[in-house]
């Protein structure tokens, strides 16, 4: 295994937990949010959703930089919302088994109460409704490791270590 996808709703804990887990690896670590171009920051900031169009570099860039990784086999984690299955698809370079996918699960009213306790973030909670509304969960046949969100970073990790057989 090379990379490995942290995904989930803005506030699901991406960054927090893709951090984390980068440092027990001994792993790089890239954020989501460092692949958008600067409009859909704007946009988003402003309170106006994402269209396909809008994500179709960032999903770009993200599948651009696992492949870099699995190219030059420099294992990395990298966050991406993934929402929809094709953004799955394009961004775990269609299913490639070194390539694997976590999905943050958390309930609405974790999510928001986290977010509303997020400093300075440029996603507010009152578009978090449009990610759920998104959203499309994780189907068995796409191999995603899904674990919950409800306890502490830490305990999210270790789930994912165990779940994906990573002895650290």
């Amino acid at each position: 295994m090379t990379v490995i996808v942290i995904m989930g709703v803005s506030g699901s804990g991406k960054t927090t937990i893709g951090e984390l887990l980068g440092r027990r690896l001994g792993w790089e670590y890239a954020d989501a949010d460092h692949f958008h171009p600067k409009a859909n920051i704007e946009k988003m900031a402003a309170g106006q959703p994402l269209t396909d169009v809008d994500r179709a570099p960032w999903l770009g860039a993200i599948a651009q930089w696992v492949t870099d990784h699995l190219e030059h086999g420099t294992p990395g984690v990298v966050s991406c919302s993934a929402l929809r299955r094709r953004y799955r698809d394009q961004v775990l370079l269609n299913g490639r088994p070194d390539v694997k996918g976590v999905y943050l699960d958390g309930d609405r009213d974790l999510i928001a109460e986290r977010m509303r306790i997020r400093p300075g973030h440029f996603f507010k909670v009152e578009m978090l409704d449009t990610q759920f509304e998104a959203l499309e969960l994780p189907e068995p046949d796409e191999h995603i490791l899904s674990v919950p969100v409800n306890g502490t970073p830490e305990e999210t990790v270790e789930l994912i270590l165990k779940g994906l057989d990573l002895n650290v």
